[in-house]
């Protein structure tokens, strides 16, 4: 049992702002600055991580990449559809950001499953793993449809993760995979030939780029492997989330089963919201979260002050009251119980900045 879980609301809330602070001090130190400097140099491409809101798939530390490289998309279930109108709007805009800087973009559209127990997966899509992965290659294709084809500029790759270990699982276009776990050893060259194999159509340059996350990928999973066999990591655990998170900028919030996370994305946004309500009704009725109350965050990034920064604190507000409604009709007794936090996020430094 998570002792800070069980705390009273307002220490958990307290618990919340020390870790996004710490997470702000350690993307702003001058150590991770120069390390995402550095490896941007040597590796230009820019990688984007369609992901479950799931506190498990954390992509970079399962990579070993330096923070602030991989662009992170997280949603409830995991669910996209680039026909959402502002999910359609942000990716283009990021694709179009990166492409003015001269880089091409790779796509990560992940899916999450557990070999052990398919209950310890995605809980989004009724832990079954064919539909999430058929999932994914709808977003692959519909990435292709607006990008090209071609995949000259901009590549979606299907990629899964397994839990368990933490292992990246790519799939190729002809059903073919890459399952970093079955590897007996990762080198580079025997890296570049199965990407070649797996995926003809990839830049080159994006390939090369692929490899470090693949590499760090095998080291991780051999950690995690050792701390299973140790005694110092525990699967199964319970669901006790506590929170539900509106918006985007919560990629400091890894901790698992702590946040329902739904991004700003789906034209129906009341339908998550009630899942999610749903879900932190039960986790109290259960006993697994105390029942003095629960947390509302929602939060908006900005990337520059003045009229940037003010329309992320409109629309922070806007979303904090469209959910509180929407919680009060649907949960009028849970509602009673709800601390609403709103924020906005200054993206260049990762700095929470509490409304």
């Amino acid at each position: 049992m998570s002792t800070m879980q069980m705390q009273p609301i307002s220490a958990r809330i307290d618990w919340l702002a020390d870790l996004a602070e710490r997470h702000g001090d350690a993307f702003r130190s001058p150590e991770a600055v120069l390390a995402r400097s550095l490896y941007l140099s040597e590796h230009p491409t820019a990688i984007a991580v369609l992901k479950c809101m799931d506190g498990r798939i954390n992509i970079p530390v399962a990579t070993g990449m330096p923070v602030g490289i991989l662009m992170p998309f997280r949603n409830l279930g995991g669910r996209f559809d680039l026909g959402w109108p502002h999910l359609g709007e942000v990716v283009t805009q990021y694709v179009m950001d990166r492409v003015h800087e001269g880089r091409r973009v790779l796509f990560m559209v992940t899916y999450h499953y557990s070999k052990s127990d398919a209950h310890r997966g995605c809980a989004g899509f009724g832990y079954d793993q064919a539909a999430a992965l058929a999932h994914t290659q709808k977003i692959r294709e519909q990435i292709s449809a607006v990008f090209g084809e071609a995949h000259a500029t901009v590549y979606p790759l299907v990629c899964g993760f397994e839990t368990d270990e933490e292992a990246l699982v790519l799939h190729g276009a002809h059903g073919e995979r890459l399952d970093v776990a079955d590897l007996a050893e990762a080198e580079p060259i025997d890296l570049r030939h199965r990407l070649n194999r797996l995926f003809p159509d990839m830049h080159g340059s994006v390939k090369e780029d692929l490899i470090p996350l693949l590499l760090g990928n095998f080291s991780h999973v051999s950690r995690m492997r050792q701390a299973l066999v140790e005694g110092h990591r525990q699967l199964d655990i319970e669901h006790r989330e506590w929170m539900i998170c509106l918006g985007r900028g919560f990629d400091f919030l890894h901790t698992p089963n702590l946040a329902l996370i739904i991004g700003p994305y789906s034209p129906n946004l009341a339908e998550p919201i009630i899942k999610a309500a749903g879900i932190i009704e039960a986790n109290m009725q259960a006993g697994r979260i105390p029942e003095d109350g629960f947390l509302l965050f929602s939060s908006v990034p900005y990337e520059s002050i003045g009229v940037d920064r003010a329309r992320a604190e409109l629309k922070a507000r806007f979303l904090s009251g469209f959910a509180r409604q929407v919680i009060a009709e649907a949960y009028p007794h849970l509602a009673s119980r709800m601390i609403d936090r709103t924020a906005v996020l200054d993206w260049p430094a990762r700095r929470l900045n509490w409304l």
